[in-house]
């Protein structure tokens, strides 16, 4: 009987292998309807971007390519525009001044 080769895989690479070809869902954000508000979560957004977060245009199913060339304040915009960024307003508090 002749031996046949079984090629040997580790299975902790197998098993990382497995993991990155499942498709991360991210969560949608409500629409945006304040231009003010707008510009704000994309400053803010543009900030985290420049300190090195992954721009999440690359995950998105339409695939809008992001390159370095790009500046991170035109990426932001896109992510919120596209309801990539999730965001929330504070509760406000009625301040009564009793003098």
């Amino acid at each position: 009987m002749a031996e046949a080769e079984i090629p040997q895989v580790d299975p902790a690479v197998e098993q990382a292998e497995a993991v990155d070809e499942t498709p991360v869902e991210l969560p949608r954000a409500a629409p945006i309807e304040s231009r003010f508000l707008y510009v704000d979560v994309a400053a803010l957004r543009a900030k985290q971007l420049r300190r090195g977060a992954r721009a999440r245009l690359d995950r998105v199913e339409e695939h809008v390519v992001v390159s370095k060339a790009v500046k991170a304040e035109r990426v932001a915009m896109e992510e919120v525009k596209q309801n990539l960024v999730l965001w929330d307003l504070p509760e406000f508090k009625a301040v009564v001044d009793i003098r």
